[in-house]
Parts: C-alpha cells; structure tokens; sequence
C-alpha cells in the first residue's frame, strides 16, 4: 500500500447497488475497487435479496421512491443488519430523512470522482471489516450545538468515536467555550454530552469535537459503539 492509502486490489468485501442505474453502479464500482471492494448491482425484492444473499454493504438513493423499503430490509436482515450502508443525496434534508436507520455515509449528487473517493477512503476499512483498529463509525445525523445563546446551532454528525465525533456545519463554528451537543445514535435515546472544537476546516464546512473526559454521556457513546462492533 503506497501513501494514497489504497488498499489491495485483491477484492475482500460486496457492496449492493440497489436499484441503482448501469452508468452509476459502474462508475461507484470503479471507486470502490481500489480499495478492494466490488459494487455488484442488485435488482428485484431487497427483502428477498438480504435474505438469500450476505453482502458487506450497500448504496441506495435516498430520494427513490423505495428508499425506506430498501434500508428496512437491510436493518431487519439477520445476516446484513450491521452492513455499512451508503445513502446518495442530493441535498442534507434528503441525508438526514432516514438517520434512524444509521447510514453511514454519504454521496453527494451528482456524483463527483474526487468526492466519492474522499468518502470511500475514511470508510472502507469498516466495510472490509478491520474493525478493532478502526474506532470512528461513520453514521449521519442531526446534531444541535448549545453555546449558551438564544438558539442552538443546528448541524450533520459525520463520525462519532468515543471520545468525539466530526460535524458539517454551513454556519461557521468558532473555537470558544466548551459548548453541549445533543444527537441521537440510532437505537439508543439522545444524547446531552460537553465538548470543545479540537479541528476545523473552514473551507469544507467540517469541524471536530472532543468530548468531555469527565462526561458519563461518554459511556453511552462507547456502549454503543462496541455494540456496533461486536466486540463486547
């Protein structure tokens, strides 16, 4: 592995295109398989497709029609249930619609080569499964920022480890006081945890915070990555 940071190209792990057209599954499978991963596409029933079929991960339009029916059946499917799942978007409300079902990422639409490789990159150690050394979990959703003011500041989860997570905030956050986040990781109730910005880049709208070492919210957030895992 040279310092691009891809993997072999041996591939090790399937992803399902659901419902996606020729030219997308195409190109989406061209990304992926620098880094060892093959974007089969899939057609038909997804309930039956994820009973019948073990896959690693899959990418689905969030915006087609059958959406829901697609992520339901991946989450309900005993042998897929903890796939990484890739929602495509084209806009952060179409994102944020199905956040209870843990997506996990996010391409933007249309899709852009430099873009999708960027997420597929901070990703795909998870879908090939090196989870023991890979401690972020990228899940997508909806985060409030309490500095004390009049209103909070809403913004997207990107990441969450446990001890702090990234966020995409189109209004500038600005180093200052510790301030609360408040989130909700999916099957688990809100979250209330102290954090500071430890990063920011400005010029791409994200920012990173580390939470409060003495918070107990801390536990929650640990909880339920390791359930994540399966490495309890």
């Amino acid at each position: 592995m040279g310092n691009s940071g891809l993997a072999v190209s041996k591939v090790v792990a399937r992803l399902a295109g659901v419902g996606l057209d020729q030219i997308s599954s195409s190109f989406l499978n061209d990304c992926f398989k620098q880094f060892g991963i093959n974007v089969m596409p899939a057609a038909g029933d997804p309930v039956e497709l994820f009973s019948r079929q073990k896959f690693e991960g899959c990418v689905v339009r969030l915006y087609e029609r059958d959406a829901e029916t697609i992520l339901s059946a991946a989450r309900n499917s005993s042998s897929n249930r903890r796939m990484v799942i890739y929602g495509i978007a084209r806009n952060t409300q179409e994102a944020l619609r199905f956040a209870s079902y843990g997506i996990n990422a996010i391409f933007d639409e249309p899709l852009e080569r430099s873009s999708v490789l960027k997420v597929v990159r901070s990703t795909h150690l998870l879908v090939i499964h090196e989870l023991r050394r890979y401690v972020r979990i990228p899940v997508v959703m909806e985060t409030s920022i309490d500095n004390g003011g009049p209103r909070k500041l809403m913004t997207v989860g990107l990441e969450v480890s446990a001890g702090g997570m990234s966020l995409r905030s189109e209004t500038k956050i600005s180093p200052t006081d510790p301030v609360r986040l408040l989130f909700t990781l999916p099957g688990v109730k809100p979250i209330e945890i102290r954090a500071v910005v430890c990063w920011s880049r400005p010029g791409e709208n994200t920012y990173g915070f580390r939470f409060d070492p003495d918070d107990p919210s801390r536990q929650a957030v640990k909880r339920w990555i390791d359930q994540y895992l399966e490495i309890m």
